[in-house]
């Protein structure tokens, strides 16, 4: 007999991330996690690569060199 049980299981509680990394050791063919797509995202949003290049800009800003460039060991 196979039974499938639906649960919403709320992450942004430290009891709902725990919970989702105990179902994530599971077999695969036992539980499979299903994440919603965010679809209504509002705001501004950008891709990874802009999020790196203004990270990237706030370090070299704050230690004052490009981050970006190899460091060289003394």
């Amino acid at each position: 007999m196979n039974t499938i049980v639906t649960a919403e299981i709320d992450v942004a509680t430290p009891t709902g991330r725990r919970i989702i990394k105990e179902l994530e050791r599971h077999n695969k063919r036992t539980v499979k996690l299903i994440y919603p797509e965010l679809k209504n995202i509002t705001g501004k949003t950008c891709t990874v690569e802009e999020a790196c290049n203004e990270c990237c800009d706030i370090l070299s800003d704050h230690y004052g060199c490009d981050v970006r460039k190899p460091c060289q060991l003394l």
